[in-house]
């Protein structure tokens, strides 16, 4: 049956039970003589047998008389283990879904949430339109088996194209609303017919707690709309425009920002584009492009190389960061002078940490997280949130990771295929398939004495989320939490795919593979909401103090005993009894916006095309 699994009802603490043996001539509580020792050891959250944490207590004899227990004097029978409780309890409960009944086809991406009509808006890319989600009706309470839930009412679906007239247009990519306004961010194709390469729109609605959405005006903007939000104060929005090339590769748009103003409620009719023209080589920015961003597309110029993917605005309005995932970069805008004030690099993530072991084989049929010296991950977000601690601004990534892997251009290799220099100490394991051969890495990096052989292995993503603070210095990584969670309560499951029931298949590729992010503020906590595309499910953290996070639980509707599998229009088995697979999208709800009146997360899940609605309970 399916399971909605929070450690909290999982875990429970083991209690230690006393240590009892014959009585020794000579020892306390020991054995012909011998002393009884016990040793206690600390062990991380993620431990198979106590995911939060806790305590590791062995016993034994002490047959050399040193007075320590050596690793052959213990008595594994009598190992005991005191497990730490969910250290921030937070009770998460599913009480609303919504099933579309199609799978694989992004029938539900990027969610938003409207107070005003209690409504969900989310993007559904397989019809190129908005469905528009009834919530006004959810009770704390859901009584059927959480992956076959479906009480949500799809009420109506936006048409852009048909509202606008406008012709060319495609997929609806992001939604974002601020009071009774609604914006949509369009792709549009250019005059050769490449579907996304053309300068798309934003659509404005007006939301009517009486009248379906009305169209306002649209608005141009940069090549391929991937992402918008409106500031804190609803005076601008801003379009994260990817300017992502056609597969061919040899038409190449500018990455651009879009700032949208708003006045009295009302939007502008066109935008103001904030470009990267500037960093170009031989420009008078050229010097600020560090070495460490990745920059490799072929034949092109930095502005056409950065694709900025996602935004989040300050506190104040003033400054947006804007995440450049293949990049590994961040962008930061000065709104008011439409501006870039700062690219600055993620970096790359050591794997050779014992912190940051993982397991980068789905060919070992086994959990085995290692760490890998010489090995590193590309710091690559994908959605990005920020807030604000002791008045400062911290951004938050989920660090999903991504190739440039087109017909006329690929980047993306295993790292079996990677010549390396023969002093590189995974010359070996680079070439076993259970080890370092089959993790999907990158030919554009790892070079560094430019000597044709490759000096790092470098490989897509963190597998983990971040604290950056507003000038790029990385404060908090979760390291390799994500993993160690989830084989602690997933066992065999771990790294699973999206598409198909199969564990670790996806250990080589991106391993859990964290994209969706939200971030909401209970009573006086703040918690990060991190979506796992692939494994499926959420972590939570506690991440009121940037320099002092907490893990706070492991959320997954998915039954992994479902047999299918989704390859395009060729579904078999039975995904619709699998839950909610791939979420992509995720939005906070306050409890005074909330149809309950307590604090909701809106899931939108791109395998499954369905859309989930948890609410959260502070014990």
């Amino acid at each position: 049956m399916g399971k909605l699994l929070p450690l909290s009802l999982i875990i429970s603490s083991i209690l230690l039970t006393g240590c009892n043996g014959d009585d020794g001539n000579n020892g306390t509580d020991g054995s012909d003589g011998l002393n009884a020792l016990i040793d206690i050891q600390a062990i991380e959250p993620g431990h198979q047998m106590c995911p939060f944490g806790g305590s590791m207590v062995t016993t034994g004899l002490d047959a050399n008389a040193n007075g320590v227990l050596d690793a052959d004097e213990v008595d594994s029978a009598q190992t005991q283990y005191q497990c730490q409780p969910q250290q921030t309890e937070l009770a998460v409960n599913l009480i609303g879904r919504y099933e579309s009944g199609v799978f694989g086809k992004s029938a539900a991406e990027i969610v938003d949430y409207a107070s005003l009509t209690q409504s969900a808006y989310v993007v559904n890319a397989q019809s190129g339109m908005v469905d528009v989600l009834d919530l006004s009706s959810l009770t704390a309470t859901a009584t059927t088996e959480p992956t076959r839930l479906n009480n949500l009412t799809k009420v109506s679906t936006i048409d852009v194209a048909a509202d606008t007239a406008i012709s060319g247009l495609g997929s609806v990519n992001s939604v974002s609303v601020y009071g009774d306004l609604l914006a949509m961010a369009v792709e549009k194709e250019d005059e050769n017919g490449n579907k996304t390469q053309g300068l798309g729109i934003v659509a404005f609605y007006r939301l009517s707690a009486t009248a379906a959405p009305a169209l306002i005006h649209s608005v141009d903007v940069g090549a391929l709309p991937d992402n918008l939000t409106f500031s804190p104060d609803g005076n601008t929005l801003l379009v994260a425009n990817e300017g992502e090339p056609n597969s061919a590769y040899d038409v190449d748009p500018q990455g651009s920002v879009s700032i949208i103003n708003i006045t009295d409620n009302m939007p502008a009719t066109s935008a103001t584009s904030v470009g990267f023209t500037e960093f170009n080589v031989g420009q008078s920015r050229a010097d600020e492009i560090s070495s460490k961003i990745k920059i490799n597309g072929p034949n092109a110029s930095v502005a056409q190389d950065l694709e900025p993917e996602y935004i989040t605005v300050s506190a104040d309005s003033k400054t947006a960061f804007v995440s450049l995932q293949e990049n590994n970069a961040m962008a930061v805008i000065d709104i008011e002078n439409a501006a870039v004030s700062a690219i600055f690099p993620l970096g790359i993530k050591d794997f050779g940490l014992a912190e940051n072991a993982l397991d980068a084989s789905d060919k070992d049929d086994a959990i085995n997280l290692q760490s890998y010296e010489g090995v590193y991950g590309l710091y690559q977000p994908d959605s990005i949130a920020s807030y604000e601690w002791n008045n400062r601004s911290f951004i938050v990534s989920a660090n999903e990771g991504d190739a440039r892997d087109y017909d006329g251009f690929s980047e993306e290799v295993r790292a079996e295929d990677l010549t390396l220099d023969a002093n590189h100490p995974q010359v070996a394991a680079a070439q076993d398939k259970t080890q370092l051969g089959r993790l999907k890495v990158t030919t554009s990096m790892g070079d560094i004495d430019n000597d044709g052989d490759y000096d790092q292995i470098v490989s897509y993503g963190g597998r983990s989320f971040s604290i950056w603070t507003a000038a790029g210095q990385q404060v908090f990584d979760s390291g390799n939490d994500f993993e160690k969670i989830t084989a602690a309560l997933l066992g065999e499951q771990f790294n699973n795919h999206n598409e198909e029931s199969k564990g670790d298949s996806r250990s080589d590729d991106k391993g859990p593979e964290p994209e969706a992010l939200a971030i909401g503020t209970i009573g006086d906590v703040t918690y990060a909401f991190i979506g796992l595309e692939r494994t499926g499910g959420f972590m939570i953290y506690d991440i009121t103090n940037p320099f002092n996070v907490i893990f706070v639980d492991y959320i997954v509707n998915r039954d992994f005993d479902i047999e299918f599998e989704i390859d395009g229009d060729d579904i078999s088995g039975q995904p619709e009894l699998a839950g909610d697979l791939g979420p992509e999208g995720m939005k906070f709800v306050n409890a005074d916006q909330s149809p309950t009146g307590a604090p909701l997360l809106i899931i939108g899940n791109e395998v499954s095309g369905s859309t989930s609605v948890y609410q959260l309970t502070s014990l």
